[in-house]
C-alpha cells in the first residue's frame, strides 16, 4: 500500500510540473510576441514620422492616416520650357473644339476684394492667374500666399505700375519685373518660384511708350520671360462701369473666339467686379467655355 501511494504521489508530480512548464512557456511566448509586437509598431511609427517630414520638406502638406499618407500638393513650379513658349505663342489659336477662357486679375492683391474673389472662384471650382504688383505684394504677403496655396498662378505686374518709372528704359521694365519677382518668392517664401510671366501695364502695345515696350519686349524674351496682353475684357478699370455694362462688354468683347484671356482687377475699388463674377463666370459658362490657369501653360 505504501508503494502504491508512492506511485501516486509522483504522478501527481509529474502532472503538476507539466502544467507548471506548459504556464511558464506560455508566458514566455506571450512576452515575445508582445515584444515583437512593439518593436514593429515603433517602427512603423519611425517609418510613418520619416516619411511624413521627407514630404513635408518637398513643400507638401501631408497627414498619415492607417499608413496611408494623404497629400495636399501645392501648385507645381512654373516652367517656360520650349513646348510652354510654343504653346504661349499659339494661346489664342484653337486646336480642338474645346472652349477655354483664362480669368486673370491685375493690379492687386488688395485686403478687401481678392478675398472676395478667392472665396467666389473656390466656390465655383476654378482657377485663375493673378497679375501682381510687387509694391501691393509687400503689404499683403498673406494674400499672395492665399492665391498660391489654392491653385491660383502668380504671374508678374511690374513693381509700381507707375509708366513713368516702369517705362524711363527696357532696362527699367526688367528691373521692375525682377522688384517684383523677388517681392513675389519672399512672399511665398521660396526662392525656386519664378513666374516667367509679365503683364505690361496699359498692354505691350502702342501707346506713348510704344518704342521703350518694343525694346523691352526683346529684353524680356532674353531673359525667357514671356509676356501676355488680353482679347475679352470686362472695362471695370474704364469711367464709371455698372454691373450690366461689365458682363455687357465681357460679351461684346467674347464674341465668337474660342480662346478667351479675360482681363479684370482685384484693387481695392473693385467691389463691382467681385460682385458681377459670379455672372461673368455663369455666361462664359453658357457659351461652353471650359477655365485654366497659366499653370497649363507654364509646364
Amino acid at each position: 500500500m505504501e508503494e502504491e501511494k508512492n506511485l501516486i504521489d509522483i504522478e501527481e508530480l509529474r502532472r503538476r510540473l507539466a502544467i507548471r512548464a506548459i504556464i511558464y512557456c506560455t508566458i514566455g511566448t506571450l512576452v515575445v510576441m508582445a515584444s515583437a509586437l512593439s518593436g514593429i509598431a515603433f517602427a512603423e511609427f519611425q517609418n510613418r514620422d520619416r516619411i511624413a517630414k521627407l514630404y513635408t520638406n518637398q513643400g507638401l502638406e501631408n497627414i498619415v492616416q492607417d499608413n496611408i499618407i494623404v497629400e495636399e500638393k501645392k501648385p507645381l513650379l512654373p516652367v517656360y520650357s520650349e513646348k510652354a513658349k510654343e504653346r504661349m505663342a499659339n494661346i489664342y489659336e484653337a486646336d480642338s473644339d474645346e472652349k477655354i477662357a483664362y480669368l486673370t486679375f491685375d493690379d492687386g492683391p488688395s485686403k478687401n476684394i481678392t478675398p472676395q474673389i478667392l472665396d467666389i472662384l473656390k466656390n465655383e471650382g476654378i482657377k485663375a492667374t493673378f497679375f501682381v504688383l510687387g509694391s501691393r505684394v509687400e503689404l499683403y504677403p498673406e494674400i499672395v500666399r492665399q492665391e498660391y496655396n489654392a491653385g491660383h498662378y502668380i504671374a508678374n505686374h511690374s513693381y509700381s505700375h507707375e509708366y513713368k518709372s516702369v517705362y524711363a528704359s527696357p532696362e527699367a521694365v526688367l528691373d521692375e519685373f525682377n522688384s517684383t519677382e523677388k517681392a513675389i518668392q519672399e512672399a511665398l517664401e521660396n526662392p525656386d518660384y519664378h513666374t516667367y510671366l509679365f503683364r505690361f501695364p496699359g498692354g505691350s502695345e502702342g501707346g506713348k511708350y510704344k518704342s521703350v515696350k518694343n525694346e523691352a519686349k526683346s529684353l524680356l524674351e532674353e531673359n525667357d520671360i514671356a509676356y501676355i496682353n488680353w482679347n475679352a475684357l470686362t472695362r471695370d478699370a474704364e469711367g464709371k462701369p455698372t454691373a450690366d455694362s461689365l458682363v455687357e462688354d465681357l460679351k461684346a468683347t467674347v464674341g465668337d473666339k474660342t480662346r478667351v484671356v479675360v482681363l479684370m482687377h482685384d484693387t481695392g475699388t473693385k467691389q463691382l467686379t467681385a460682385d458681377t463674377l459670379p455672372e461673368v463666370i455663369a455666361f462664359l459658362r453658357e457659351e461652353g467655355f471650359t477655365f485654366r490657369n497659366f499653370y497649363d501653360i507654364m509646364k
